[in-house]
């Protein structure tokens, strides 16, 4: 389903948020707009649909979230999709923290402002992925951060016996796993997105290098 232009109540109604979860989308989407005024963070007309291209397509991960999980690393966050929202999640559920990656320094000022002023259980790495000390993570998320086989490049040296990549992916999700299977040996699942009805998230498990 492609939803357009989304306002608040659109986004509360279909991601059927708590009413604390929703008041920190509320002060997550307060913080942008003054941020976004100072430094480019995300295009005006990107900005203007924060509840359906940002908020709804971030959110939407957190549906395919095993019952138990610890860490969480989100591969080149920028503005914060979907890396913030599944901060936003491990807040009120109780579990989980997440390593934020970008490397541009004012989207990582950002970030530690989000993270600090709602109290998210998060942090920020501000250097690029390969100089994050390599040691498994439980989820793995990125969105328009590379090409399948890129992506999963960078995401080997983080990957675990229990490791799931949640990944948005667009239109061109089929050809980027025909790629990646080429060096990859990995099971991949995909959901159609709620935000955009050519993309998908893509599940990745098993990962490993073809030899």
């Amino acid at each position: 389903m492609s939803v357009g232009a989304f306002s608040p109540q659109d986004f509360s109604n279909l991601s059927d948020v708590s009413r604390e979860t929703f008041a920190d989308f509320r002060a997550y989407e307060a913080l942008l707009a003054k941020w976004n005024r100072k430094i480019n963070l995300v295009s005006p007309a990107a900005a203007k649909d924060f509840w359906g291209r940002h908020a709804l397509d971030s959110w939407q991960i957190t549906h395919y979230l095993p019952t138990q999980f610890e860490t969480c690393l989100d591969l080149g966050s920028g503005a914060g999709f979907p890396g913030i929202a599944l901060a936003i999640h491990c807040k009120h559920a109780g579990q989980g923290n997440v390593t934020l990656v970008e490397s541009a320094g004012k989207k990582a000022n950002f970030l530690r402002a989000v993270i600090r002023d709602l109290k998210l259980p998060a942090t920020v790495w501000a250097d690029r992925a390969e100089n994050l000390p390599s040691k498994p993570y439980d989820i793995i998320s990125a969105r328009a951060f590379a090409p399948l086989p890129r992506l999963l490049t960078y995401a080997h040296p983080f990957w675990g016996e229990r490791t799931i990549a949640l990944l948005l992916k667009g239109q061109g999700a089929g050809e980027e796993l025909t790629q990646a299977a080429q060096t990859w040996i990995y099971q991949a699942s995909t959901s159609e997105s709620l935000s955009d009805s050519a993309g998908c998230v893509l599940q990745i498990r098993g990962l490993a290098p073809k030899a």
